[in-house]
């Protein structure tokens, strides 16, 4: 009778316990669901419902529902689509990126001395704030006072106007862009190359492959799903782009050469305040965005090897 009161309340405890952790599981996966809901869905209904309407400021109130106006706005603006080209214009920094961080990680897989503290810097650009970044090279690049024309002894008269004029400000946005995102490409292929199973390439070369066939038929297929992540992550990116020429150059720089999507978006939400049109902007951006994603992934089949 005592043993089977004992065995009772054990029960009794086992599901308490159970219940508490299950109360506990639910509590903690709550929170990221309502994040969600608050932060994610509905600002994302709002933002297609004021997609059909012209708002004028942050109110809703006398939005006037208008279809699909907001988004031939869009679509048939010059302005726009210059923005289009010149967002992926600035995404051509991405493959340089993707060379340069594959070189590094590269010789870093090998016996250099520090590698730890060569990834450290690397990765430093990365996690600083892309205001403070933007600002050090404005500084960089300073027509008047700037370190690289007293570097080049191109002072006074002879100074190059590297922000004032479209081809400049073009090369310093693709330098920022290069400079800012190989840290964190390099971390990731550094890892990549080390889970490459050497016995591959003892395989190839047995069959008499030299260092560039053994990249391109070992090294690359290994690597090729960290690399299509950075590609995909990457553009991503690129189309959001807005802080960096935003920052470089309030006004859109030189004939308008920084403003990219994302800035165009800016501008017609907080500088001319339609937020229908903006809202119209955005969901563009997102299609674009989805489209290009879609389309990365069914070329992926291609190249990418998850077998090895």
């Amino acid at each position: 009778m005592y043993l089977d009161k004992t065995a009772e309340l054990k029960v009794r405890k086992r599901s308490k316990s159970r219940t508490y952790e299950n109360v506990a599981g639910l509590l903690m996966s709550i929170i990221p669901v309502l994040g969600f809901f608050v932060f994610g869905l509905i600002p994302m209904i709002l933002a297609i419902y004021m997609s059909f309407c012209v708002i004028d400021g942050f109110s809703l109130e006398g939005a006037e529902f208008v279809w699909f106006a907001n988004y031939k706005a869009t679509l048939t603006d010059p302005m726009f689509w210059k923005a289009v080209g010149r967002t992926f214009f600035y995404a051509l920094a991405l493959p340089i990126c993707m060379v340069i961080s594959l070189l590094v990680s590269f010789l870093l897989t090998k016996n250099v001395k520090g590698k730890k503290a060569f990834r450290t810097i690397f990765f430093i650009p990365y996690v600083c704030s892309i205001v403070a970044v933007v600002l050090m090279w404005q500084w960089i690049f300073n027509m008047n006072y700037g370190v690289l024309n007293s570097w080049l002894g191109r002072n006074g008269e002879n100074a190059i106007n590297w922000l004032g004029a479209s081809k400049g400000f073009k090369t310093v946005v693709i330098i920022m862009g290069v400079w800012g995102g190989c840290g964190y490409q390099i971390i990731l292929f550094s890892a990549a190359l080390t889970n490459v199973n050497p016995t591959l390439y003892e395989a190839a070369k047995i069959d008499g492959a030299n260092p560039i066939q053994s990249f391109f038929h070992v090294t690359f297929p290994s690597i090729s799903p960290t690399t299509f992540y950075l590609l995909i992550t990457g553009l991503i990116g690129s189309l959001q782009a807005f802080a960096n020429t935003q920052v470089l150059a309030a006004d859109g720089g030189p004939d308008s050469v920084g403003v990219t999507i994302g800035f165009y978006l800016y501008r017609y939400a907080f500088s001319y305040f339609k937020m229908g049109q903006a809202s119209a902007t955005a969901w563009v951006l997102a299609i674009f965005i989805m489209i290009i994603t879609i389309l990365n992934f069914t070329l992926s089949k291609k190249w990418v090897n998850y077998d090895q």
